[in-house]
């Protein structure tokens, strides 16, 4: 092959790909479907996408094929067209989730904790899909090993259909990648609502609290901080020391008491107060205040009260309001020890974030994510891998078995490493308060 030849045309089994978007939106994700998509077309194998995640593979029964147009798409160059740096998903989106019910490898050979596993399956097959490519975060990441290991378990001379899976989230807490596409579009974004609080917050001495998307880690609320010159940000790595504690709770499968780990709300807003203080002593009368919003998974139980629980077990973050909740309790302290009052507003930042218009990186990695997914199902023959990158883009096949658990099926939550560099850039550029 010359330098500037297409790569070549391969033989291939596979005739049919399917695509198929799982959970909430990110930039670049149409950078994804569609350079995975063309790559296929360019090699004569048909693309469907499947609309709006698994909700409508689930809804399929003998009584209610799949219809295009409803249920999917036929993707063609033309639907395609100038999709690259589009924002939203052109394919969809649901959080429907057909392995729920599967606990544990066991689950598997149970009938009916299977049978919506089954549903997707016999759905895919009636399409005549050949390979599926998933896009979503780890809960979808968990429902690709559960397809694959429940074909795995099929009798001997059943159709098997291929699974890949690409890492989605902004929140970039991904194990086995090191950032996801659209995490830098959502760090810009709410980076710059930051900086704009900031004039506000600087023209009406007053301060802002800005409760920031990111699940449990801390990834969105520091790279916003940092890129946004917030005074001070504060996420789940950095509850240790004084600023944890535990409690005992009962445990609803089992019925015993368990310690579970809390966060001294206390310690906390003095530390932010501190922070306010230290300013005012260089003259600085505002300020910009990141708090992540995983911190709300270690509030006690009492305050967790009311709070809905999804399907994947997660609890609404939104509807704590962390970000107004220490509003209030800052600006409390901050009256109690300077006998002072300063206006703290709390804000909720992230949703804003999730279909911006992305960034050249992460189109760039998007793109060849998505191309990873063709060439890891036609080039390399692979199943049951993510796509992952490393270095200047160089492509990486991670298998499922490295990411989840074989016992449990759960992923495991990439937190910022304490101490690593990443972690320190904050302490170094934020305003100093010896702690």
């Amino acid at each position: 092959m010359t330098t500037l030849s297409r790569p070549p045309h391969l033989k291939s089994n596979i005739r049919r790909a399917a695509i198929l978007f799982s959970g909430g939106p990110a930039p670049a994700a149409n950078a994804v479907i569609s350079t995975a998509a063309v790559s296929f077309l360019r090699n004569d194998i048909e693309v469907f996408g499947i609309l709006h995640g698994y909700s409508h593979l689930l809804e399929f029964s003998g009584n209610h094929p799949l219809q295009e147009g409803r249920d999917y798409l036929k993707v063609d160059h033309k639907l395609l067209k100038r999709t690259r740096n589009a924002r939203g998903i052109i394919i969809g989106s649901a959080r429907a989730n057909p392995g729920k019910l599967i606990r544990g490898p066991e689950d598997l050979l149970d009938p009916e904790r299977s049978a919506p596993l089954r549903t997707v399956y016999d759905a895919l097959l009636s399409l005549g899909v050949d390979a599926l490519i998933s896009i979503g975060g780890d809960d979808t990441l968990k429902t690709a090993n559960k397809l694959k290991l429940f074909q795995d378990r099929l009798p001997a001379g059943s159709k098997r259909i291929p699974i890949v899976h690409i890492p989605k989230t902004i929140d970039n807490d991904y194990c086995g990648i090191d950032y996801t596409f659209g995490y830098f579009t959502a760090v810009e974004t709410l980076a710059h609502e930051i900086r704009n609080l900031l004039a506000d917050a600087e023209s009406t001495r007053a301060y802002y609290l800005c409760e920031t998307m990111g699940r449990n880690a801390g990834w969105l609320a520091y790279g916003a901080a940092i890129a946004g010159e917030a005074s001070l940000v504060i996420s789940v790595e950095d509850i240790v020391g004084k600023y944890r504690s535990e409690e005992e709770v009962t445990d609803a499968k089992t019925g015993r008491t368990i310690k579970r780990p809390i966060m001294v709300t206390d310690e906390v807003v003095r530390r932010i107060v501190r922070t306010m203080t230290a300013r005012e002593a260089e003259g600085k009368e505002f300020g910009v205040l990141v708090l992540a919003e995983g911190l709300a998974e270690l509030l006690p139980m009492e305050q967790l009260k009311g709070i809905s629980v999804d399907e994947f077990g997660h609890i609404a973050i939104p509807s704590v309001e962390l970000g107004r909740t220490f509003a209030k309790l800052v600006s409390q302290e901050y009256q109690r020890v300077t006998g002072r009052q300063r206006k703290v507003t709390g804000l909720q930042l992230g949703y804003e974030a999730r279909c911006a218009p992305p960034l050249a990186f992460d189109v760039l990695l998007g793109s060849q994510l998505g191309v990873g997914a063709y060439r890891a199902l036609v080039e390399a023959g692979r199943d049951g891998v993510m796509i992952s990158v490393s270095g200047q883009l160089a492509l990486r096949y991670v298998p499922f078995e490295e990411l989840v658990d074989p016992n449990t099926l759960v992923t495991v939550v990439r937190y910022i490493e304490r101490d690593s560099d990443f972690h320190s850039l904050a302490r170094f550029l934020e305003t100093y308060v010896a702690d």
